[in-house]
This record gives structure tokens, C-alpha cells and sequence, in this order.
């Protein structure tokens, strides 16, 4: 519940920034995404009592892909290779997760179609 309501007071706190500047950048956009994400977490955790693993990871993702946009104009080349790679090794996992997820799913599915018979 900490972890919503601190998420909910920087929301706010970025809106009413993104107010006063009259400015949005995608790195704003990406910020109240990342936001979203946390909320959307906390939101699955209290409904089924667990956390997805691919929802951090997804949030890692997007948290990259800002500091990328943040950073790109005064970052080497190199280094906007390696936190692409990073992001492209964190969707290998989510896709993973998810795999892992289905394969579970079909398992379940398949023993209970034999208790059934």
C-alpha cells in the first residue's frame, strides 16, 4: 500500500511539474508510464497475491529505454549499445517468463484432463 500511495504522490508531483512548464517531453511521457507500471504491480500483487516476474522486468525495460532517451545526446555510441542490449536481454527474459507461464498452464491443463478421466 506504501509502495501506491508513494507512487500516486510522485505522479502528482510530476503532473503538476508538467503543468507549471507547459513542456512534455517523451522522457515526461516515459516517467508517468514507468508510474503506471508500479501501479498496475501493485494492483496484480493485491488481486492474486503474488507478483509476475515480467512486470519488474518490463518496468527495467521502459526505465532503460528513458535513460536512453535522457541521455542520448551527450552518451557514446557504445553505451547506447549496451543499454539497448540490455533491454534487448530483459525482452529475451520477459518472452521467456511468459513461455515458462504457458508451458505451466498447458501442464496444469493436461493433468487435470487425466484426474478427469
Amino acid at each position: 500500500m506504501i509502495i501506491a500511495v508513494a507512487t500516486l504522490y510522485a505522479t502528482g508531483i510530476e503532473i503538476y511539474r508538467l503543468i507549471q512548464s507547459q513542456v512534455v517531453n517523451l522522457s515526461d511521457l516515459f516517467l508517468l508510464f514507468i508510474y503506471a507500471e508500479v501501479l498496475g504491480m501493485v494492483g496484480s500483487f493485491y488481486v492474486s497475491s503474488r507478483l509476475p516476474v515480467t512486470l519488474p522486468i518490463i518496468i527495467a525495460m521502459t526505465a532503460l529505454t528513458r535513460m536512453i532517451i535522457l541521455q542520448s545526446k551527450e552518451i557514446d555510441a557504445v553505451n547506447i549499445i549496451y543499454e539497448a542490449s540490455g533491454i534487448l536481454i530483459l525482452a529475451l527474459a520477459a518472452y521467456i517468463m511468459t513461455l515458462k507461464d504457458k508451458i505451466s498452464l498447458e501442464k496444469l491443463q493436461y493433468r487435470k484432463d487425466m484426474t478427469d478421466k
